[in-house]
């Protein structure tokens, strides 16, 4: 989609899907509007070619000293730009575009999308202009906060000629039916997973879809659900309705087009307001109350034992075995009746798990059982037991909840006013620099105010964290860093032209303490010590090599023969040989020539000595 290809004579232009999808975002793209710079510069011309020649164009494509060719006369100048260098007036060359609109093509004329005509007010350049909002339509949901939209156009007028396109957003919506659902028990996560039941196929089979809450929450507004029967996760190739909570941990904001909006406990768009740890919005936990007990049975009968209940409305509950035993936790939706874990028939797994709005973790570890959810709760529970034999089980439990709920409860539960506990002044964190000042900040840890014994910070989780204290440390000056070297490493070689040996090199800066850490190398200077150098750059060991000896230079008298002798190591390369070279030529004898025979007849061909170093 690049505007200038060259390779080809054709225009190209983007595709209708692409050109909709840009024109639908280009406008949220402030960081193309925002000007780096401040400056004077005139206003940009209607044209760009106006203020530069078909010339001055050629020395931006192809360098100083080109310029329009004129070695042949084109029909029309404006189809593409051809330039040529003085040097070689007869060589022109293309990148194939045409010259720039507004560019000068003939008397009174301009070159304008690769036609040299008159210009003429309706096809200059014309910024676009936003039309009327339409009405807003209607609400995505019935209740729990859905949004509507209104749109407006960029034609009032349309962008023409490469004018601007129209700055800001081409859509508005606003949150609608914010009421809460009388459906206690409605989740429309699960609602979408749901109705794909009877439709959506996976590995060749339908499935009963369960909802499911990416770990990614930038894919947490696309539609993801669980398979009841595999517990597979299936992307299900579309975006969660407008409407659709975000996160069960945040019961306010929602998905808008794909993407998550912001939304506070007040039910206004970018609020920062937040319930606090008992549902109050904008509460500071005065009026939050944590539960907490043990709860023991040793059971006498088979079958699903009551244990305790937990109220509606109780959050960041968490129930643990103190123990390891062999029976098997169960909970029970007081309203529906129906088991929201390990009902008839569940093998008791560790998983996380969805149940009417409510995000849960069921771990299993080693026989010791461990429940626990934020909430809120929006029904009432039973927590029970399948018993598995006659030993003692004992349940911790733990949860918080608002004061006004307290009615509810029995007087085996033990309260605890959040207020009991507070944040305090621990420690100091580490100096960020061991040098040439630093900071360091305070960390707060969780104090029981009635004996001032610091406790878990799970205690204080409710209170508000004081705001971290910053100070300088580590003032002195920092020294010069340095170059340190290593030991040399023992040879790769012990003989040959390749031996060298390493070394570590460092770039270090001494500390006043008496210490030193290693820092990048660009903090030292550029006279950096050689971390490599050549070794045993000598002869390898070898031994002498002979060939077979020549036949005699003659054929009949005295003659002489000769062979190679050569100085090679195993792996066949020059060596250096210590014993004496053997001979390489010696006196052949045969029987005397006959009277008549010349002396060259006599000689025989020697052989090549270059072809008998080869048979080596």
């Amino acid at each position: 989609m690049a505007p200038l290809v060259q390779a080809a004579f054709h225009r190209f232009h983007w595709s209708r899907c692409s050109q909709q999808e840009l024109i639908r975002y280009l406008h949220a793209y402030d960081c193309l509007r925002d000007d780096p710079f401040h400056h004077d510069w005139p206003s940009l011309p209607q044209l760009p070619g106006i203020h530069y020649s078909m010339n001055e164009q050629c020395r931006f494509d192809f360098g100083i000293g080109y310029m329009m060719c004129t070695a042949f006369r084109t029909f029309d100048p404006c189809k593409q730009l051809w330039c040529s260098h003085p040097d070689n007036p007869y060589f022109c060359k293309t990148k194939k575009g045409p010259p720039l609109d507004g560019t000068v093509c003939a008397s009174g004329k301009h070159c304008f999308k690769g036609h040299c005509i008159w210009l003429t007010p309706d096809i200059l350049k014309q910024d676009g202009n936003w039309g009327p909002w339409s009405k807003f339509g209607s609400c995505s949901r019935t209740c729990g906060s859905g949004v509507r939209f209104r749109t407006r156009q960029c034609d009032n007028p349309l962008p023409a000629n490469g004018g601007r396109t129209c700055y800001g957003p081409s859509y508005e919506f606003q949150l609608c039916n914010t009421q809460e659902c009388l459906k206690l028990f409605e989740d429309f996560r699960e609602d979408q997973c749901k109705q794909w039941d009877p439709f959506f196929e996976y590995q060749n089979s339908k499935h009963h879809w369960l909802p499911y809450e990416h770990s990614d929450p930038k894919e947490r507004c696309q539609l993801y659900c669980q398979s009841k029967e595999t517990r597979d996760i299936v992307y299900m190739k579309r975006m969660a309705h407008d409407g659709t909570r975000c996160s069960y941990k945040d019961p306010y904001s929602i998905c808008v087009r794909g993407e998550c909006v912001k939304v506070g406990c007040d039910k206004v768009i970018g609020s920062p307001k937040q319930e606090d740890k008992c549902g109050v919005c904008g509460g500071d936990n005065s009026h939050c109350k944590v539960v907490k007990g043990t709860f023991s049975r040793v059971p006498k009968k088979h079958g699903f034992l009551k244990m305790f209940e937990v109220p509606p409305g109780a959050r960041h509950l968490f129930i643990q075995e103190t123990d390891t035993t062999q029976h098997i936790l169960a909970v029970k939706n007081q309203a529906t009746g129906k088991f929201v874990l390990n009902g008839e028939g569940e093998f008791p797994e560790s998983r996380s798990f969805i149940e009417s709005g409510v995000e849960w973790e069921y771990h299993n570890d080693d026989d010791k059982e461990t429940i626990q959810t934020t909430g809120p709760l929006n029904y009432g529970i039973m927590v029970m037991i399948v018993p598995n034999g006659d030993s003692r089980i004992s349940l911790l439990y733990k949860y918080m909840i608002h004061e006004d709920s307290l009615s509810t409860l029995d007087n085996n539960n033990v309260l605890e006013d959040v207020a009991s506990y507070e944040w305090a002044l621990k420690k100091w964190s580490h100096c960020s620099k061991p040098c040439g000042g630093g900071y360091q900040f305070t960390r707060y840890g969780c104090r029981r105010k009635t004996d001032g014994k610091m406790v878990h910070r799970s205690y204080c989780e409710t209170i508000k964290k004081p705001k971290a204290i910053r100070r300088m440390c580590n003032l002195q000056e920092c020294s010069q860093p340095i170059w340190v070297t290593g030991e040399w490493e023992s040879c790769s070689k012990t003989c040959g032209k390749t031996g060298q040996q390493v070394r570590s090199v460092r770039c270090i800066q001494p500390l006043h303490d008496g210490t030193n850490r290693s820092i990048h190398s660009k903090y030292c200077n550029d006279d950096r010590p050689e971390s490599r150098q050549p070794c045993n750059r000598e002869l390898c060991p070898a031994q002498w090599r002979t060939g077979p000896w020549s036949q005699c230079s003659v054929t009949c008298g005295n003659g002489t023969q000769e062979r190679q002798a050569l100085c090679r190591t195993r792996d066949n390369i020059i060596g250096l040989c210590v014993e004496a070279k053997p001979e390489s030529g010696r006196v052949c004898r045969l029987p005397p020539c006959p009277k008549n025979t010349s002396d060259q007849s006599k000689k025989r061909k020697l052989p090549d000595p270059v072809a008998l170093q080869t048979r080596f």
